[in-house]
């Protein structure tokens, strides 16, 4: 027998890996059975507490015939334009997902998104195709005010 086939795993990782996976399964278990509360999402925690709009714009999102994106409210009044060489990506980045999910769902793809400011400080953009909601400011300052700006009165 060799050398190296003598020498065992350590006893205590073998003992740290079982307690940290039986860990893992019981705390999955206690939350999919009731017992542990689930950690509530934005939209639950604003539900629960009644928290108001405080300002909200729905909006289309246009493809411009240079490659830019027409920002329209569904009055049809022009409220930006993103070039295509701009820094937002990000709000290119947003689109594109939701777009992927409207056709992955047979939606329509001219329906409006509903932009949200809520008086808790939230930024939300809902699909209302959809139903898929995005809390905008769970990405960033600088990527929740490249939304911010299309609510009326600007940058919030």
């Amino acid at each position: 027998m060799s050398e190296h086939a003598a020498i065992g795993f350590p006893r205590g990782a073998l003992i740290g890996a079982a307690a940290l996976i039986s860990v893992a399964l019981l705390a999955a278990v206690s939350v999919r059975s009731g017992l542990v509360p689930e950690v509530a999402n934005p939209q639950a925690m604003r539900a629960d507490a009644s928290v108001a709009v405080v300002s909200q714009r729905d909006l289309r999102f246009l493809d411009g015939a240079d490659g830019s994106v027409l920002v329209r409210d569904v009055s049809g009044a022009l409220v930006t334009t993103i070039d295509p060489s701009s820094e937002q990506g990000f709000v290119r980045g947003a689109l594109r997902g939701l777009a992927r999910e409207r056709r992955l769902r047979d939606a329509a793809a001219d329906a409006p998104f509903r932009l949200a400011l809520w008086a808790d400080g939230g930024l939300t953009l809902t699909d209302l195709a959809t139903g898929r909601q995005i809390e905008l400011g769970s990405f960033g300052p600088t990527n929740r005010a490249a939304f911010a700006v299309m609510l009326p009165g600007g940058t919030k």
